[in-house]
């Protein structure tokens, strides 16, 4: 049921307690912040509206006419109401900030998240995270669904209807096992003999095989993959067993790549594997809260919750020798 036309607004009540309880419209007027003209007029306002006398005035200050009294005690009770709700929806916007929500791709989950969670909870500890995980076309679902406050996503550019930010990079590599014929080679391996080669790749629809598909279209497209594997530790694994070469972020195996567990594959300069990493939100809706600062965090330390790294080099190729050329056939 819709109020009736006499029902005076909250701020006209508050300035009626004042007067009430200080015995002034000038002394309500300046605990209000308001010019003592302006309180006058809204008291005379106010009486116009509900219809009866509210003030008694004299010299010595102002208080409630019977009628005055009356409201007065109405007035407490909206305003204490009114106070009540006012702390409640406060209380709910502070348990709303204080939780994120955040969607990312595996590369991205494993092996940049958690510095970059670390330095979140230094500056702000009270923040509850969910992380959870998916390629980066689900991710990209998600986050225009509202499931997440914040997605991050591998990929060569933004996904529709999404709006983004670059917060790191990263490169491709082709790694294998160190018994395989390719841990000795010593020409870079082209982007025909990529294309050529079925791979152990990731499933459809993640950005590390979106790369990988884009930077061999132009040499016919990649081959029907030996294996499709949902994450990095499962490519590594298969890797690791001789399954056959494999295409994964540079940021997944540095362990492996130090202690020879797997060798990188040189390629050669016509394949371009390099990637960004956004984070992504839907377009017209910039984060906000701790959304806000986990997106400035990563701005701000780069890869792995630290200093911005620089790009390990790629491994330089030696010259061959027609000995070599022939065991590379």
């Amino acid at each position: 049921m819709a109020l009736s036309p006499h029902v005076p607004e909250l701020g006209a009540l508050e300035l009626l307690l004042a007067v009430a309880r200080l015995g002034s419209v000038g002394r309500a007027a300046a605990e209000l912040g308001v010019s003592q003209p302006t309180a006058s007029a809204r008291i005379k306002g106010m009486e116009r509206q509900i219809g009866v006398p509210l003030l008694d005035r004299s010299p010595r200050g102002s208080r409630p006419t019977e009628a005055g009294r009356l409201v007065v005690e109405w007035a407490r009770q909206v305003v204490e109401a009114a106070q009540a709700l006012d702390a409640g929806i406060d209380a709910l916007r502070e348990r709303r900030d204080a939780r994120l929500v955040v969607l990312a791709s595996l590369t991205v989950a494993e092996y940049l998240m958690p510095g970059w969670l670390l330095a979140l909870h230094g500056s702000s500890p009270g923040t509850a995270v969910t992380l959870r995980t998916a390629n980066s076309a689900d991710v990209a679902g998600h986050v225009l669904a509202g499931e997440a406050d914040l997605g991050f996503v591998e990929g060569p550019s933004t996904p529709p209807g999404l709006a983004g930010a670059v917060v790191a990079a990263d490169r491709l590599v082709v790694v294998v096992a160190p018994d395989h014929p390719w841990a000795r080679r010593r020409t870079p391996l082209t982007g025909a003999e990529l294309a050529a080669t079925p791979l152990v790749l990731r499933e459809p629809g993640s950005g590390t095989r979106e790369v990988l598909e884009m930077a061999l279209a132009p040499f016919g497209g990649a081959a029907r993959p030996r294996l499709e594997l949902a994450s990095s530790t499962a490519l590594k694994a298969a890797a690791m067993t001789g399954a056959g070469p494999v295409c994964l972020s540079e940021l997944a195996v540095v362990e492996e790549l130090a202690t020879r567990r797997l060798v990188e594959v040189p390629l050669a300069e016509e394949l371009d594997l390099r990637r960004p990493l956004r984070a992504v939100w839907p377009a017209g809706r910039r984060p906000s809260g701790p959304a806000r600062e986990l997106l400035t965090l990563t701005r701000r330390t780069g890869a792995g919750g630290g200093p911005r790294p620089q790009p390990r080099p790629r491994p330089r190729p030696r010259k061959s020798s027609p000995k070599s050329r022939a065991e590379d056939g």
